[in-house]
Parts: C-alpha cells; sequence; structure tokens
C-alpha cells in the first residue's frame, strides 16, 4: 500500500454531547466530527485547540492512498499490526474514498519505517485545498 504523510500537527477533541463546532476549530488536511449519544470528537488542526480543552495532541496523519473498494479486507490489519508490534498508538478515521491513521508525532518517523520494512510505501502528502481537485502528475 501507499501511505500518504501530512505535514500538519493535529489535535482529537472532545466535546459534549451535541456539541457545536467551536469558532476555533480550523480544517486542515483532515477534518472530522464525530458525534455519539455520548460525545462530540472533533479531529482539526492543533495549533489553535484552547489548553483548557479536552483534547490530546499532537498527531501526524497518514492517508492511504485510495480509492479503496468497500469490498477490501485487512486494510486497516495490514497497517495496525506493525505499530502495535512497535508499540506506537494510533487512532483510526475512515473516509468514503480511504483510510487515516494517527499517530502521536513523536512516533510518526517510526511508524513510517515499520510500514517500509513490512513493504509500504511512505511519501510525503501534497495537502489539497477543499473543493480543489489534486493535479494528475
Amino acid at each position: 500500500m501507499k501511505l500518504h504523510q501530512f505535514p500538519e500537527t493535529l489535535a482529537v477533541v472532545k466535546l459534549p454531547p451535541g456539541g457545536e463546532v467551536p469558532e476555533w476549530a480550523e480544517s486542515s488536511s483532515i477534518f472530522s466530527i464525530t458525534a455519539t449519544a455520548t460525545e462530540t470528537s472533533l479531529v482539526c488542526a492543533g495549533r489553535s485547540v484552547p489548553t483548557k480543552s479536552v483534547h490530546q495532541k499532537p498527531f501526524t496523519a497518514f492517508q492511504v492512498e485510495g480509492p479503496l473498494d468497500f469490498a477490501l479486507t485487512g486494510v486497516l490489519s495490514e497497517l495496525l499490526v506493525p505499530l502495535a508490534e512497535a508499540e506506537i498508538s494510533v487512532f483510526t478515521l475512515s473516509t468514503y474514498d480511504t483510510d487515516w491513521l494517527l499517530v502521536p508525532t513523536k512516533d510518526a518517523d517510526r511508524a513510517a519505517e515499520e510500514w517500509r520494512r513490512r513493504g509500504h510505501e511512505v511519501a510525503p502528502a501534497t495537502p489539497v485545498k477543499p473543493g480543489k481537485k489534486p493535479r494528475k502528475k
């Protein structure tokens, strides 16, 4: 598999159930809101997250090159096992087209190396602004 490593520092923020997206939340390569009956979680740029908020940071995002077929099995398993064996924690998200793995920034280089050892390619990402299509190479 090919993974793209994004340069931004991200945060995972816990908001109350039904919480609205705060004004300080900034989008980045990935901006995600997940709401359940018990909480709202936000993944956003880490630079503006207030210190008093309940959050974890800094994270580095790796995107699995997609789109991935919904019938594929074992994609996350193939990428998570090397991290588990190296004792690197991970926060995962999925979009319609692909999977995202967020690892603590201090472990990002080590995670990339673990994937390379397993035959995966890790390359710097070229961030795309929302609404813009990436240029074909």
